[in-house]
């Protein structure tokens, strides 16, 4: 079965310990030069047990010279013969501390011996000497993670990012790094009071992140009964509630949220919601509306309930500044350029009318072509797993 190639990035350090012996091979004599000269020949015509062979006599002839142990761990490591890779790598540099390339293999060995700890150590190294080494710092990474070291592999991974911004592998060992960090978090949590308001709300978080929002209730109905006066938790539950499109649940949470923080816009905004999803109360939605944006003037989900209202009172050429102002908030929300194509019409300004008729058309195509393809990839893993 033929082996996978070796990541790029490695190629530098085993050049780099090719060199090493290059340049040293003269001073083992003219044996050692000849012997250096047949492994180069044998390596080149891919006969690795000849080149293996023609450095270990390198070695007998000449054993005080580091660059052959550091050349021939390199081409154990090239074969992923880690562990032999590794224990000469170890001679090698007790004999000669000083060598990079050999320390950088001998952590990346390691590593795949699944021996992290010394692995981890020995990146380490590496990367006092060259913090630049982006490769040593990703499988020092990859050590961390598994130590459980979530915290200082975060570190880490954010170092590489700074340097590689669009390598997709450093983004995503840094989301399971987060989501890892996250479970710690939460364990945490609950060994302090399993039945804290805390405990709770982060339970519905979590599960409103599955689109459990019946899960979510529960936990946040616990929440309001120990600290029922607690400024939040009656929004989250009424929000929770709003997901559902329960109405009037929603809107008595939103209310008793009120009661405690009358200055939570976003509860207000929320009540004004709730009157145009039902198809009445316009004129309390546009009060509520005006009350949100007093306390919140950057709220756009209020801009837009205010337009909504006032479109509804036919009130359209005063819909459109909000509509505009929402629409560069959030040039991606094809509900409000729906709207503001609407008010545009109704103002008599069809030119501007029609091109946010396009606008919304085009996003609703990438939408259904985003849901689409999310649809073909469920498939496809389906039948993957099969």
């Amino acid at each position: 079965m033929s082996q996978r190639p070796l990541p790029y990035a490695l190629f530098a350090v085993l050049l780099a310990a090719q060199a090493c012996l290059a340049q040293s091979a003269s001073a083992g004599g003219s044996s050692v030069e000849t012997l250096y000269g047949e492994a180069k020949a044998a390596q080149a015509r891919g006969d690795t047990a000849t080149a293996i062979a023609r450095y270990q006599e390198i070695l007998r002839a000449a054993p005080g010279l580091g660059a052959a142990y550091n050349n021939l761990g390199a081409l154990y490591f090239a074969q992923r013969q880690y562990r032999q890779a590794a224990a000469v790598l170890e001679r090698g540099l007790k004999v000669d501390p000083a060598m990079p390339s050999a320390v950088a293999l001998l952590g990346i060995s390691l590593f795949q011996m699944g021996d992290y700890e010394p692995a981890k150590a020995r990146l380490e190294t590496v990367l006092r000497a060259n913090p630049a080494d982006a490769t040593a710092r990703m499988y020092l990474v990859k050590a961390l993670i598994k130590l459980n070291d979530f915290e200082s592999a975060s570190a880490q991974l954010h170092q590489l990012a700074k340097t590689q911004p669009a390598n997709q592998e450093v983004w995503y060992l840094l989301a399971k790094v987060y989501m890892k960090l996250s479970e710690q978090a939460m364990a945490r949590i609950n060994s302090i009071d399993p039945h804290s308001v805390l405990a709770h709300q982060l339970s519905a978080e979590m599960m409103e992140a599955m689109n459990n929002y019946d899960g979510a209730v529960v936990e946040l109905t616990k929440a309001v009964e120990l600290a029922p006066r607690q400024a939040g938790s009656h929004y989250k539950l009424g929000d929770a509630y709003w997901s559902m499109s329960q109405w009037d649940q929603a809107a008595a949470q939103f209310r008793a949220e009120l009661d405690i923080d009358p200055r939570n816009c976003m509860a207000q905004e929320k009540l004004g919601n709730i009157l145009l999803q039902k198809n009445g109360g316009e004129a309390e939605a546009l009060a509520d509306a005006n009350k949100a944006l007093a306390m919140c003037p950057g709220l756009t989900e209020a801009r837009v309930d205010r337009a909504r209202a006032l479109i509804a009172l036919n009130r359209n050429a005063e819909a459109v500044a909000d509509l505009e102002a929402a629409v560069k908030a959030d040039p991606s929300d094809s509900r409000t350029h729906f709207l503001l194509a609407k008010a545009y019409r109704a103002a008599g300004r069809m030119k501007e009318a029609q091109t946010e008729m396009q606008t919304f058309s085009k996003l609703e195509q990438s939408a259904r072509e985003a849901t689409a393809e999310r649809a073909r990839e469920v498939i496809r893993n389906k039948e993957s797993a099969h």
